[in-house]
């Protein structure tokens, strides 16, 4: 081991404080809770470390408010003499908790050499690994060239639109400022991900006429309609999409198609709160709404996925009686990759084989992630996802991080920051 790889052990127990303090920081989003509080946490730290921070809010991103306001946090340190500038960042958000835990979601209790909680893996572990591996160069190399940034950002498990859209928008992903990022999702120690698929959302409502319920057939029912809709994704467009097949390096292999998610139904009349006992008035539900999760390959287009469904809509308009719908564009994210010669997939590679003493595989992410920002609105091509955890644990119950599986990739973060910013 190098004396650096030395100095990233020895802060096991530091690692496991730093992880285990984020996790408790509840940042759930939605709706956007204590974006600020670990902003403030992360602060206190990297300031007291030499680090330049900046908090910046996303004024009027979409979901910003004075209630939740987007914070995020941008920490730089400057070297001796010019460089390269290589920025690790972190979103900060979590998602719900959700079902089906059996340990405290936000006690991030340590059992063995896992980490627990929501978020653990999906991605406070990887920004706290990428915090300790930039501490421990600094520490080792306090004349090195460049800059070494880190940052922390609102709501990727959003969109990222007040994160690291915000920021690309403003400038801090800008080429001259920025060369080298590495985003420490949980791709597994030995993997590098070039980027992710595609997405599409909308929203897709069938219309209907309201009757009692006693005589359904002075109405016209949405939810029948909108059964229709569901038998013809069946029967038409899953199949369709299933013979599809990509050459971007998807894991896991489930996602080497494309693929669609029903992500909500709502039908008829509005739920009732938890406390309501009564019964339901006897109405023909006149709307249904489903939102539609569509994930797609880089062989297509975004407007022939929206096509596709839009198709299928108007099919069903000109066959079944009194059928009529809206559809409603949510989102869309194009499929982003960076070449595998890209100056940091080059040096992530030679530091897994240097520190691990394995060969890196390359893959893409069934979801997108920052790595569109960046790319897209920063118009910065070399960035990689990089970092611990295993993806299938993330947005699980009981999610957990590896310690061991931190401090190896803190080991690979900070080799390659001395391959990037010190003279070869």
């Amino acid at each position: 081991m190098t004396d650096l790889s030395h100095r990233i052990e020895a802060r096991r127990d530091e690692l496991i404080a730093l992880t285990q303090d984020l996790i408790r920081i509840p940042t759930l989003n939605p709706p956007g809770e204590n974006y600020r509080a670990i902003c403030d946490y992360l602060h206190h730290r990297l300031a007291a470390r030499g680090f330049a921070c900046e908090l910046v809010r996303a004024v009027g991103a979409p979901g910003d408010s004075d209630r939740y306001p987007r914070w995020n946090l941008v920490a730089r340190r400057e070297g001796t003499r010019p460089g390269d500038c290589v920025h690790f960042n972190s979103h900060h958000d979590v998602v719900e908790v959700g079902k089906g835990w059996t340990r405290d979601a936000f006690g991030a209790e340590l059992d063995g050499d896992r980490i627990y909680g929501r978020g653990a893996c999906d991605m406070k572990g990887g920004l706290a690994a990428s915090i300790i591996a930039a501490e421990a160069f600094l520490e080792t190399h306090p004349d090195h060239a460049g800059a070494v940034e880190i940052s922390a950002t609102a709501d990727e498990e959003s969109g990222g639109y007040g994160g690291v859209a915000y920021l690309a928008r403003e400038g801090w992903f800008a080429p001259e400022r920025v060369q080298h990022v590495i985003i420490p999702e949980p791709l597994n120690k030995d993997r590098i991900c070039l980027g992710h698929r595609g997405g599409w959302w909308a929203e897709i409502e069938t219309k209907g006429e309201i009757a009692h319920g006693s005589m359904p057939f002075l109405g016209d029912c949405a939810v029948r309609h909108m059964g229709a809709v569901l038998a013809a994704f069946e029967e038409r467009l899953f199949p369709a999409m299933a013979a599809r097949h990509t050459e971007m390096p998807v894991v896991p292999e489930g996602a080497r198609s494309s693929t669609m998610n029903i992500n909500a139904i709502h039908g008829g009349q509005p739920e009732n709160p938890p406390d309501f006992d009564g019964l339901p008035a006897h109405c023909v539900p006149d709307s249904c709404r489903i939102v539609i999760d569509r994930r797609f390959l880089i062989e297509e287009t975004v407007e022939g996925v929206r096509d596709e469904v839009i198709g299928l809509l108007d099919d069903l308009k000109a066959r079944r009686e009194n059928f009529d719908y809206e559809i409603r564009e949510l989102n869309r994210v194009i499929p982003s990759m960076t070449d595998r010669d890209a100056p940091v997939v080059r040096t992530v590679t030679e530091a897994i084989r240097e520190e691990l003493g394995l060969e890196a595989s390359y893959v893409a992410s069934p979801g997108s992630y920052d790595q569109k920002h960046i790319d897209r609105i920063g118009k910065l091509k070399n960035c990689i996802a990089y970092g611990p955890g295993v993806l299938e644990l993330a947005h699980k119950p009981d999610e957990w991080v590896g310690v061991t599986d931190m401090l190896d990739s803190a080991r690979v973060m900070g080799r390659s920051l001395e391959r990037l910013l010190l003279p070869s």
